[in-house]
């Protein structure tokens, strides 16, 4: 039987995490097969900063990837959360803790599994403080202590995620690979199969590499999936009017401590992005072309921080997915299968989540792969991207009337699906049975990270909350003693945490 060829082309983070993925899956399956990763070394990439979900420090355990490597080689950081400034209305600023207190304490019996965030809105107390994250994003701090020993040792077992410059970080990840061979070109040309599949890509080196299954890993250029294969775009631009972004970087000092979150930062006609990486942060102005030109955004980033920028490009882009992101022998994978606005970093997550699921459900020797195998998988993408879509657009369900563009989004362009949910939390609190489970178990925005949304946006009805906790008075009871618990222990280990700063220093002096 001859060997199966898989060819992931374009490198950088999706292409690695596919190579990754799937190179481990098919050597624990013990099937025969080569994987190629195509990704010319003469286009640069410009990393402007990303965001992840716990998602990639799953991924990293996973691959057997130490992290303090991982940080001294990528110059990344902690990402524990996100602020969310200026959204509700101007002035008012709420966290997104990424960690959940219902990991390490189990429901009462027949209790909701969500009851500790329905205690807290019904008791009006603040759900960050029942996080242990809660603290630290307060206080700039890493989920880590220095033992007596001078050893590091993780504080909780909580699964955080990471800021880092992308490009650093697919060059990390195609150095640590093994058994995946790297083709150095660009592909200039494409060789179908008599069933409208893919037989070959020829790259402008003149190399011509064959392969039975492709993803295709080439970014907003969708080389194979759209340009060759036709695949048809669902579009988000209505619900979701950002479509442009000014990327910037801005210096950290040297002995400056760091933040150890995301700033999602609403200005007047979007939200500008900063986030730190050992040295600098990269940012973005994130904004709606209907009201805002390049030169005007810029203007309008250099009075809100009250110092000139130096832009590092004009990104324009269309916000959705493919609609069939599997076609014949090729899936997109990335930026080539959707994009959205990176206000929740839904797309390294999502890259890892589906790859995770093609290689439990689908990945086999590509002769077997059915329709079936493709009809499957398109729906589930499909689904986690649309629940993505209106997660985000929840964002937009503010109080904010002072510009055009909040004017306009928050009158016209709410989808139908948000306010369907949004109107069902009104009378029942956000619950874990809202949220069918479609992707096998593999992490998805569920309860976790709505009710620090929906709380910090106002969202959620506290009298609804204490009817809840009012029918099961025991269960009452046993949440407040639960929460103060957890405020108490999580206060403590916050005194023990270093810096986030002090801690990459000390990783990085490992070295």
């Amino acid at each position: 039987m001859a060997t199966s060829r898989f060819v992931v082309v374009g490198g950088g983070t999706a292409g690695w995490i596919t190579a990754f993925i799937v190179e481990d899956t098919l050597r624990r399956a013990r099937i025969d097969a080569k994987v190629t990763v195509i990704e010319p070394s003469k286009i640069p990439t410009v990393g402007v900063g990303e965001a992840t979900t716990a998602a990639f420090y799953v991924f990293l355990r996973s691959f057997g990837i130490d992290e303090f490597d991982f940080f001294r080689n990528t110059g990344a950081s902690f990402k524990l959360g996100i602020r969310h400034e200026d959204w509700r209305r101007k002035g008012f600023t709420y966290y997104g803790p990424i960690d959940d207190p219902h990991q390490v304490v189990a429901p009462p019996q027949g209790a909701p599994s969500d009851y500790l965030n329905v205690y807290g809105i019904a008791a009006g107390r603040p759900l960050q403080d029942m996080h242990m994250f809660g603290p630290l994003l307060m206080q700039w701090k890493a989920p880590y202590a220095r033992k007596a020993d001078g050893s590091l040792v993780r504080l909780g077992p909580f699964m955080h995620a990471y800021h880092f410059d992308q490009a650093r970080v697919g060059r990390y990840l195609a150095g640590k690979s093994q058994g995946v061979t790297i083709a150095d070109g660009v592909v200039q040309g494409v060789e179908r199969r008599s069933d409208g599949g893919v037989a070959a890509v020829v790259l402008d080196t003149g190399e011509r590499i064959e392969g039975d299954f492709f993803f295709d890993c080439s970014g907003f250029h969708k080389r194979l999936i759209v340009k060759e294969l036709g695949a048809q775009w669902i579009s988000y631009a209505h619900e979701l009017p950002v479509n442009r972004a000014l990327p910037f970087w801005l210096p950290i000092g040297e002995d400056e401590e760091m933040p150890n979150y995301t700033r999602a930062w609403a200005q007047e006609a979007g939200w500008m992005w900063q986030i730190p990486t050992q040295g600098r942060f990269g940012c973005g102005y994130v904004y709606s072309d209907e009201f805002r030109t390049p030169e005007e955004a810029k203007l309008e980033v250099e009075r809100v921080l009250g110092r000139q920028i130096e832009v590092r490009g004009d990104i324009h882009f269309q916000i959705g997915r493919i609609a069939t992101p599997w076609i014949a022998n090729v899936i997109a994978v990335g930026l080539s299968s959707s994009f959205l606005e990176p206000l929740e970093s839904t797309s390294i997550h999502g890259t890892i989540v589906q790859m995770m699921l093609f290689a439990r459900r689908h990945l086999k020797r590509p002769e077997e792969m059915t329709e079936d195998d493709r009809a499957d998988y398109n729906r589930r993408v499909g689904r986690q991207v649309d629940d993505f879509r209106t997660f985000v657009n929840t964002h937009y369900m503010t109080e904010r009337d002072d510009t055009p563009f909040w004017r306009e989004v928050r009158e016209h362009r709410i989808h139908p699906e948000t306010r369907e949910r949004l109107a069902h939390w009104r009378q029942h609190m956000p619950r874990m049975t809202d949220f069918p489970d479609y992707l096998d178990g593999l992490p998805h925005v569920q309860t976790q990270l709505h009710y620090p949304v929906l709380e910090g946006l106002g969202l959620l009805d506290q009298e609804v909350a204490r009817r809840e906790m009012a029918a099961v008075p025991r269960l009452r009871q046993f949440a407040r003693e639960t929460y103060d618990s957890l405020v108490k222990e999580y206060a403590g280990a916050a005194k023990q945490a270093l810096g986030h700063a002090q801690f990459l220093r000390l990783v990085n002096e490992m070295a």
